[in-house]
């Protein structure tokens, strides 16, 4: 059979077709993957920030203010022989031409600047407006997946850190996450196409397909969700409270954004405005300070509601007494009972005003989780307002004794001679120990008859010398 020159060629082609696909074949790293589900396939953890934070750089703030980004730039130092650290030490070194944020690899996000300032590394008008951050030429599909884990968690997190909403800019030069190309395209000032090209060459190269921003995008999406429901602590306990006059958060059947999907608001908060309420439960939040706590009124569960609408229960008694303001108050009077569900507190009179003078005291309020109480008072018929009680001394009254007596101090007194009266309006401190002058025979000019206590005080001569203020019960 003759061969032509035309089945010759065929023939060689179809060779040649069969060893290229063998080595596609053969060949792991040519195999077409997605990036992200070779990230979720091997559950890929993204690394925790690592904070380094550098003083030498420019602090300005951006166009919306001190702590207000738009959104996020992803940058990628084209650089195929550097590492993070030696790329950090060169943008200190060089920050008046250019600075970003921070820099990402396959196992560490290092943040270098404070994220509240703008950076200088994608020129103006962007600058002004986003974070930005670098990632490092990795060499190695796991080094790779794990770098787009770390850089597309890192976006996630400072959207969710600032308030803002995923929304991919690469289309139409609206939105929060930007890729370096995307702010050339859109806003100028910069002709950089990063990272379009290390994403396209690294995806066919350990993947099999070009990396995209849409898929980072989708991938920051779903750490963006991941991140909006947050872990609880639950405790239980047995508290009373009160809802503040005006709460400003409401009532919910679950602890928000946490990992329930049907939380839903129960009941506005000002429909229990100042409200007595039991509550049994607390959460505590990843990222919150503030907890949450599970509220009952009347026997009936009304939700779970932020602690920064409620206030400790205060319980308030009528009385009618006499006190004297310290000579050194610290404290001030104010028209309510401060830290309770009272949102419009504010100072009536500064304490230091009525520094030694005697007051009116009609109401004791006890807060729960401080000792001493508060105190509603007036001057000369006038209502100063509510104090803490540690501004205030038990009402004192002394009798000048012309012709002194002498009393002998105990063997074993109990008490010390101090310069004032334990409790009074002054300042107290130990002048003499009692067992200094026990068995000694002193001399008494003044008795100070304290309100509270039936024994009186006795201010003190020993040889002419005064020696201070004891109590009776260490005399006889």
């Amino acid at each position: 059979m003759k061969v032509t020159r035309k089945q010759k060629f065929l023939a060689v082609c179809l060779v040649a077709l069969t060893f290229l696909v063998g080595l596609v074949v053969n060949n792991p790293e040519s195999k077409a993957e997605s990036v992200n589900s070779y990230i979720s396939t091997k559950k890929i953890k993204p690394v925790g920030i690592t904070k380094a934070i550098w003083g030498g750089f420019p602090k300005s703030t951006y166009n919306k203010g001190y702590g207000k980004p738009e959104g996020v730039v992803i940058h990628e130092t084209a650089n195929p022989n550097s590492t993070i650290y030696n790329e950090i030490a060169y943008m200190k070194a060089h920050y008046e031409n250019a600075f970003v944020h921070s820099f990402v690899d396959a196992g560490r996000i290092i943040n270098i600047a404070n994220t509240n300032y703008l950076a200088w590394g994608c020129a103006y008008p962007g600058n002004g407006k986003f974070i930005q951050f670098e990632q490092v030429e990795v060499h190695s599909k796991s080094a790779f997946a794990h770098e787009i884990a770390n850089a597309a968690w890192y976006t996630a997190y400072l959207l969710n850190e600032y308030h803002l909403k995923p929304n991919n800019a690469s289309y139409d030069g609206r939105g929060t996450v930007w890729s370096h190309k995307a702010v050339s395209e859109f806003l100028g000032g910069s002709s950089h196409t990063d990272p379009y090209g290390y994403y396209l060459n690294n995806g066919r190269k350990y993947f099999g397909q070009a990396y995209t921003m849409a898929q980072f995008y989708q991938l920051v999406k779903s750490y963006y969700n991941g991140l909006q429901y947050k872990y609880v602590k639950y405790t239980n306990t047995n508290l009373t409270m009160d809802v503040k006059t005006t709460p400003g958060h409401d009532f919910y059947n679950h602890v928000p954004n946490s990992k329930y999907k049907n939380i839903r608001r129960t009941h506005y908060g000002k429909t229990y405005a100042g409200k007595t309420i039991q509550i049994d439960c607390t959460g505590k939040r990843d990222g919150t300070g503030t907890l949450y706590y599970r509220a009952h009124y009347n026997g009936q569960l009304i939700g779970w509601i932020y602690g920064g609408g409620l206030a400790k229960h205060v319980r308030y008694t009528t009385v009618s007494k006499s006190m004297d303001v310290k000579v050194a108050p610290g404290h001030n009077f104010y028209n309510h009972v401060t830290s309770s569900k009272y949102t419009n507190n504010k100072i009536l009179y500064y304490g230091k005003n009525y520094a030694g003078q005697t007051i009116q005291v009609d109401n004791i309020a006890y807060r729960d989780g401080t000792k001493t109480p508060y105190y509603r008072c007036y001057y000369n018929g006038k209502r100063l307002g509510w104090i803490y009680g540690g501004a205030l001394g038990v009402r004192v009254s002394y009798s000048f004794q012309a012709n002194r007596k002498t009393m002998t101090v105990k063997w074993t007194p109990g008490h010390d001679f101090l310069n004032h009266v334990m409790a009074s309006k002054y300042t107290v401190k130990r002048l003499h120990y009692g067992t200094t002058y026990r068995g000694k025979k002193v001399t008494i000019d003044n008795i100070a008859y304290r309100a509270d206590v039936k024994v009186p005080y006795y201010r003190c001569y020993y040889d002419g010398k005064k020696i201070g203020w004891i109590y009776g019960g260490a005399l006889i």
